[in-house]
């Protein structure tokens, strides 16, 4: 159950919304909220960026472009 709820989730936010930006969407409702501190706002803002980038270039350069 829960594993078709995730897919569901992840196959409609990735239509509507990146991944990167649901990740800083987060980190910036908690940070209002005041969960979490500007410093660990930005520390998990460019790790999961970065992270993510990163896998982006792997995918491209194993299977390259997309669209061709």
């Amino acid at each position: 159950m829960v594993a078709q709820i995730k897919a569901f989730a992840d196959k409609y936010t990735e239509r509507f919304i990146s991944r990167k930006f649901l990740a800083w969407l987060t980190a910036t409702g908690l940070c209002a909220y005041g969960t979490v501190t500007s410093d660990n706002w930005t520390a998990i803002t460019l790790a999961y960026i970065g992270t993510q980038a990163l896998v982006d270039m792997a995918v491209k350069w194993k299977h390259g472009p997309t669209g061709e």
